[in-house]
Formats: C-alpha cells, structure tokens, sequence
C-alpha cells in the first residue's frame, strides 16, 4: 500500500473548520468507524485542530473490538482509499466476522452510559463534558457527548 495524500486531500474535512462524523454514523456496519476516518484523514495532512485520530478514548473501543490497530488503518487510510474502499478493507481485516456480533456491539456502543465506562473515563468526561457541552443539555448515554458538543443533537 502506497500513500497517497493527494488522494486524501479530495476525501478529508478540515477539521479546524468542520467536524467529524458522529459516532453513531456507520461504516462496513460500525458505529465509530466513520469518524475514526475523518479524523484519520485530517491527521495525516494536518487538518485535525484539537481532534486526536490516536490516542483516542472512543477509537480504542472500535480498534480493540475489530483488532485492527491504529497503524494499520492510519496506513490504508493514507493510501487515499475512498468509504466503499475502506469499508471493505475493514470488512476483510476486522477480527468479527459475525454480523451479529457487530450489531450487539453496536447497540451497546450507542446505549453506552457514562457510569458503565472506566473509572479514568468517568473522570475525564466530569472536565470535559462542563468544558464542551452546552449546560442546558443533559448527556445520557456517550455518544451524546460528542453530538451535542457537535451541534448534531
């Protein structure tokens, strides 16, 4: 696999503009995939703004459960691989094969409560979520964290 910024250049958002993908949106049947692509790709031409593609608390939840590591998506990313091209490299390289397995780690993803996370992600989100989401809205599960700091929600 060759990198090809150039061919990422016409795929990426700029991140100190715009934000990623929720990470409710799916990709090759994955909750996070999505946005673990647009963050991907605007770390790898210097668009990220305050967006870390890895170290990332909700990435590491996708590369544990598919067992695809950082470095070997970061690499098919940088080849300038479309969605299409990416899901199906997902698809061929992710641990699960049982889409039943993906659709009971989705839903558990999406109804993820913060009380349910690790004592150091709890205490994380008790900073960030006063610092970034808007105080008259109420987190229930997280990924409402990143939609209502996003606008989407």
């Amino acid at each position: 696999m060759k990198p090809d910024l150039g061919k990422v250049r016409t795929l990426a958002n700029d991140l100190t503009k715009t934000y990623p993908r929720s990470p409710r949106e799916t990709l090759s049947g994955y909750v996070i995939a999505a946005r673990c692509v647009d963050k991907c790709r605007a770390f790898l031409l210097g668009m990220n703004g305050e967006y870390s593609y890895w170290p990332c608390s909700l990435a590491s939840l996708w590369f544990t459960f598919t067992g695809i590591t950082p470095e070997q998506f970061k690499a098919v990313v940088a080849t300038g691989a479309n969605d299409e091209e990416l899901a199906a490299w997902i698809k061929a390289h992710s641990k699960v094969q049982d889409q039943q397995a993906i659709i009971q780690w989705n839903n558990k993803m999406r109804d993820l409560r913060l009380s349910e996370m690790s004592p150091q992600a709890q205490a994380y989100m008790e900073e960030y979520i006063p610092k970034y989401v808007p105080n008259h809205r109420p987190v229930y599960v997280y990924f409402d964290v990143y939609d209502l700091e996003e606008k989407r929600l």
